[in-house]
C-alpha cells in the first residue's frame, strides 16, 4: 500500500511533466492509479487503457493476502469497479476478455496476447549436454513445469499428478523450475517419488531456453477460472515441446490440435494427459513439431501492432 501511494505521486509527477496522450495502466492497481491521475489532470484529455491479467481477488487469495468473508466481498466490489474504468481495455486471455467485456459499459475490450521469441531456442547445446549440466537423468522422459509455484497457476494439480504418472510410467522424470520453492517443498520432501523430481529454483528468465531444450514434455496445469493467459505455454511451443494441459479455450486457441488435453480439472485428469505423451514417442514428436510451427503465429509483432492500433484510435480526435 505504501508503494502504491508513492506510485500515485510518481505517476502524477510524470503525467504533469511528460504530458502523455495515454496512460497504460498495468493490472488493477495500475488502472486505478491511472484513472486517479486522469481525473486530477482532466483538462489534458488524457486517455486511459486498462491492461487486465486475471482476477484481482483471486490473485490476492492465491498469495494469501485475502481470505473470505466481508473483506473479500469488498475487494470483489472494488475489482468490479476497476474493470469498468478506462477508455479501452486489453486482456491477455480470451476468458478474461469475455468477463471484462461483460462488465464494461463503455470502450472496447480486446485480447492482447503474450508473445514468444522462437529464435531464443535456436543454437543451444544438445539435450544430453544440458541434462548433465543441470543434473537431470539422460535416459528419462523429462516432464517439466516452469513458472510461479503458487495455487492460481495450478501447481497443486501438477504435484498430485506426479505419483500417478510414475506409478504407471517409471521412465518419467519430473523437473520443477520456478519460485518460490518453499511453497511446495513440504509436498515433495520425504515422498517415495522424491528421487524422481529435480528442482531448479529460482528460474532466471535467461536460462529458460536451456531448461526447455533439455525437456521432452511441458505441462501447464492452470485452469480457466483464473482468467489468465499462459506465457509458459507459448514458451513450450517455441521450444518445440509436446504439451499437457487442461481443455480450456485459451489452450485450444494456442495449441489447436497440438496438445494432450485433460478432460477433468484434477490431478488425475492431468496425469492421464501427461501419460499419453510419456507412452508415445511418436505423439511427442508430432505435437512438438506442430507446436513449434504454430508458435510463429504468436510473436511479439502481432500484439505490438494491435496495441498501436488501439492507441491511434484513442488519440484520433486529439
Amino acid at each position: 500500500i505504501v508503494l502504491d501511494l508513492l506510485l500515485i505521486k510518481k505517476t502524477l509527477f510524470l503525467a504533469r511533466t511528460k504530458r502523455p496522450d495515454i496512460i497504460h495502466g498495468h493490472l488493477h492497481e495500475g488502472v486505478l492509479i491511472g484513472w486517479m491521475v486522469q481525473k486530477l489532470l482532466f483538462w489534458r484529455g488524457i486517455k486511459l487503457v486498462g491492461d487486465f491479467h486475471g482476477s484481482l481477488v483471486k490473485e490476492m487469495v492465491s498469495h494469501s493476502y485475502l481470505g473470505g468473508g466481508v473483506l473479500r466481498k469488498i475487494f470483489q466490489w472494488i475489482e468490479h469497479r476497476i474493470d469498468n474504468l478506462g477508455d479501452a481495455a486489453v486482456t491477455s486471455s480470451w476468458e478474461n476478455t469475455e468477463e471484462i467485456a461483460r462488465i464494461r459499459t463503455r470502450g472496447s475490450t480486446e485480447v492482447l496476447l503474450d508473445g514468444v521469441r522462437v529464435e531464443m531456442f535456436d543454437h543451444l547445446p544438445e539435450k544430453n549436454i544440458l541434462r548433465r549440466e543441470y543434473g537431470i537423468p539422460e535416459d528419462k522422459i523429462v516432464v517439466t513445469y516452469t513458472g510461479a509455484l503458487i495455487p492460481n497457476k495450478g501447481i497443486q494439480f501438477f504435484l498430485e499428478a506426479i505419483p500417478l504418472v510414475l506409478e504407471k510410467y517409471p521412465a518419467a522424470h519430473f523437473l520443477i523450475s520456478g519460485f518460490p520453492y518453499d511453497q511446495i517443498e513440504h509436498r515433495i520432501r520425504g515422498q517415495a517419488w522424491e528421487k524422481n523430481v529435480s528442482v531448479v529454483s529460482p528460474l532466471p528468465y535467461f536460462i529458460l531456453p536451456k531448461i526447455l531444450k533439455l525437456s521432452d514434455i511441458g505441462v501447464d496445469p492452470k485452469e480457466a477460472s483464473v482468467r489468465q493467459a499462459s506465457g509458459k505455454t507459448l514458451q513450450y511451443m517455441g521450444a518445440g515441446l509436446a504439451i499437457a494441459c487442461f481443455d480450456t479455450r485459451n489452450n485450444r486457441e494456442y495449441l489447436g490440435e497440438g496438445g494432450s488435453f485433460a478432460q477433468d480439472i484434477s490431478g488425475a485428469g492431468l496425469a492421464e494427459a501427461i501419460g499419453r505423451l510419456v507412452e508415445s514417442p511418436e505423439r511427442r514428436e508430432r505435437y512438438g513439431t506442430m507446436n513449434r510451427e504454430r508458435a510463429k503465429q504468436f510473436t511479439w509483432v502481432q500484439p505490438a501492432e494491435k496495441l498501436e492500433t488501439i492507441y491511434r484510435q484513442l488519440t484520433a480526435n486529439n
